[in-house]
């Protein structure tokens, strides 16, 4: 039986939406890659279930706003089973790397980066993370895609454990 509790619920949903402080590299992109990310800028309202052992429905809302040094800001909030999950991030392209990247934190002491690569007309960013944090095993991945003029979080967490698996999609539009 699955007996992950509120908390580790939050920890789990951090993972997904991507959110942090500042990355350590400036970034020094191309003017459309910077532009990709732009079209997203604004706000957007997401709906989607979170499944396990039970079914609980997840409501959020992301902001993305123009950062410094090209990079694009964003923050979310999320409910779930009354549970608040406060997120806040940086996008951007790196030049030396060649690749996006997020940065993210979480008011469930989750961070992370995801790396993002150009696909179907948009930037997919994949997160892949392990959690040992409060006596906790957990494996995180998620991915964001912003394509199409959508933005659509895909997660998926595993109890090493237990074997105990959390997943969720949600669809954000504006």
């Amino acid at each position: 039986m699955n007996k992950f509790g509120p908390l580790w619920r939050a920890a789990a949903l951090a993972g997904l939406l991507l959110s942090a402080g500042s990355l350590a590299a400036p970034a020094q992109a191309a003017q459309a890659d910077i532009d990709l990310l732009k079209v997203y800028l604004g706000s957007w309202k997401g709906r989607g279930v979170l499944t396990g052992s039970n079914s609980e429905t997840v409501v959020c809302r992301l902001s993305l706003s123009e950062g410094n040094q090209e990079k694009i800001n964003y923050s979310g909030r999320c409910t779930l089973a009354g549970t608040n999950l406060s997120i806040n991030g940086t996008l951007a392209y790196i030049d030396a790397s060649q690749r996006y990247e997020a940065v993210m934190t979480s008011n469930a002491t989750f961070s992370g980066v995801a790396v993002g690569r150009k696909q179907r007309g948009g930037v997919v960013f994949n997160l892949k993370e392990r959690d040992t944090s409060d006596d906790q095993d957990l494996n995180i991945t998620a991915t964001i895609a912003l394509a199409g003029g959508a933005i659509k979080v895909d997660f998926n967490v595993v109890d090493n454990k237990t074997g105990d698996t959390i997943k969720a999609s949600v669809p954000f539009s504006k």
